[in-house]
């Protein structure tokens, strides 16, 4: 019994600490490489983490072999979505704002479990219920009003904001849909693999694009403290988190996940405030509570 407490917990600890590093990312790392190009710097996010990767997994490659089609076509497209596009999307949110309202771009993601839940509905043939609906909206409304607050948004003077804001519904619906792929791959391979496999699909897919658009002679741009960033985000944020994210799953149920995953927003906040000097409006701060608060419940709802 306390082998299993001590384990919940663990899990409990490394989620929790996953979330807030990825919360450090979104406010205080990834928006310090604005002088290069998006793309770019998604493809070096992937680049970096498999390369390291590779000294340590390169045995793993034999497990290729356990992929059968659909693992296969769910790798890509995990790859694409939650890889290329989803990254490229919150990665231009994040330029976009130009160091403001950067926790706002980061709390949109949290649409992910909806976007992810709807996707297993269609492709999974799951069922929604009135009551998942019901809170999918009112989470929708919320999200709408942390973005522009009470205020009707002006498409001009708003044009940044109202771009970031999409883009990171994309990022959202992007991260979901690669949540339902990964069940695909999950069940022929461990998560470390999966990941090691996620990571270098990715790099293969972008590493033509930014050749052949020339995107790749962003390499005599990148300042030394952008290569300093680029090792934190990989090490830690990027490849380190999921890591630590997916072993400390093993050991709690994903409706415990849930609740621990509010360390993503919540940090993303306080980091903002800390270091930006940002903080949210009264109103936002209601729209932001009332927003994951409607995830959450949506969330509990579909599980049982």
């Amino acid at each position: 019994m306390k082998l299993s407490r001590d384990k919940s917990l663990l899990g409990v600890l490394l989620i929790g600490l996953a979330s807030t590093l990825w919360g450090f990312d979104g406010v205080v790392l990834t928006p310090r490489l604005s002088n290069l190009n998006v793309v770019f710097v998604v493809f070096i996010l992937h680049a970096l983490p498999f390369v390291f990767m590779n000294l340590f997994l390169y045995e793993r490659y034999a497990e290729l072999r356990k992929l059968d089609r659909i693992a296969i076509l769910s790798l890509i497209a995990v790859s694409i979505f939650g890889g290329a596009v989803g990254t490229i999307a919150i990665v231009k949110a994040l330029f976009l704002v130009n160091f403001q309202q950067l926790s706002v771009v980061v709390l949109l993601q949290k649409f992910q479990p909806v976007f992810a839940i709807i996707l297993a509905a269609i492709f999974l043939k799951e069922k929604l219920t009135g009551q998942f609906l019901f809170w999918g909206i009112i989470a929708i409304i919320a999200g709408y009003f942390l973005t522009f607050g009470i205020k009707a948004p002006n498409l001009e003077a708003d044009k940044n904001t109202i771009n970031a804001a999409l883009l990171s519904l994309l990022a959202a619906f992007s991260f979901g849909s690669s949540t339902v792929f990964s069940k695909n791959i999950l069940a022929k391979v461990d998560f470390i693999s999966a990941t090691f496999f996620r990571y270098g699909t990715a790099f293969l897919l972008l590493l033509p694009i930014v050749v052949y658009t020339g995107i790749i002679t962003e390499f005599g741009l990148i300042t030394s403290d952008n290569w300093i960033i680029l090792c934190i985000i990989s090490i830690t944020t990027g490849s380190g988190a999921i890591l630590m994210y997916y072993y400390g799953l093993k050991y709690i149920k994903a409706s415990v996940s849930t609740i621990i995953e509010l360390f993503f927003p919540i940090s993303a906040i306080l980091f903002d405030y800390f270091i930006n000097h940002n903080i949210l409006s009264l109103i936002q701060w209601i729209s932001a509570i009332i927003m994951i608060f409607a995830i959450i419940r949506a969330n509990i709802i579909k599980k049982n």
